[in-house]
């Protein structure tokens, strides 16, 4: 199935509003304890695309001494993720930044971690942005990126879009599917970060419609 584009920014009250409803506290939990598991005890992170900010704020409530600097293109989404983070209380550990992961003001070798939830489907040609991860990640750095996995044809993505819950109205609903079609197969991703020169990660099917690409933290030792 041939890819089809949707809108690079979520930048529409409507969208950020729709975004923040849906129920990803468990698909969003598991991805903050994996980003967890690949990372210090303390660390300098960066979270490229962050939304409404709802994955930093479970991290740093598991790991306070992280801090993450959390940034997105979309004005509209970073208002609703200042409002949660005011409202969970954790404004000293999360920093939101109105940044272009494809062009990020970042020195090199300047985070300790880079992960992000569901960028990738939005780029139109998301190597900039794999050459700017790995450009301000430290030498040996962790990384914990998942996203959605287009589906060979059509009817997949019915089926898909079709065991969502009710709690999802229509206009969710077709944010969703119009998402499952602008993603990317595991292959491409992996030929990407293959061009990208990154090494070290574990690029997998993780489920019935996410791949992850993760790699451990490791300390630098310079020689």
């Amino acid at each position: 199935m041939e890819r089809v584009l949707e809108p690079e920014v979520m930048d529409s009250w409507e969208d950020a509003t729709a975004y923040d409803r849906m129920d990803f506290l468990e698909v969003n939990t598991a991805f903050a304890e994996s980003a967890i598991a690949v990372g210090p005890e303390s660390a300098l992170v960066l979270d490229a695309g962050t939304g409404t900010a709802r994955i930093p704020i479970l991290i740093v409530q598991r790991r306070p001494q992280w801090h993450i600097k959390a940034i997105d293109l979309s004005h509209n989404m970073l208002q609703v993720g200042r409002e949660n983070v005011q409202s969970a209380g954790v404004q000293d550990q999360i920093q939101l930044e109105y940044i272009d992961a494809k062009q990020m003001p970042y020195g090199d070798s300047t985070f300790d971690i880079v992960i992000s939830n569901s960028i990738i489907h939005h780029l139109p040609d998301p190597m900039p942005f794999f050459r700017e991860l790995k450009r301000v990640l430290k030498p040996n750095g962790g990384i914990f990126l998942r996203d959605l996995i287009r589906p060979t044809d059509i009817e997949t993505v019915d089926k898909i879009v079709s065991r969502i819950g009710p709690e999802y109205d229509d206009y969710q609903t077709q944010l969703f599917r119009d998402s499952l079609i602008a993603a990317f197969t595991i292959k491409e991703v992996q030929e990407m970060i293959e061009m990208t020169g990154l090494e070290g990660l574990k690029i997998y099917e993780s489920s019935d419609r996410h791949w992850t690409a993760k790699r451990a933290y490791k300390e630098y030792k310079s020689s």
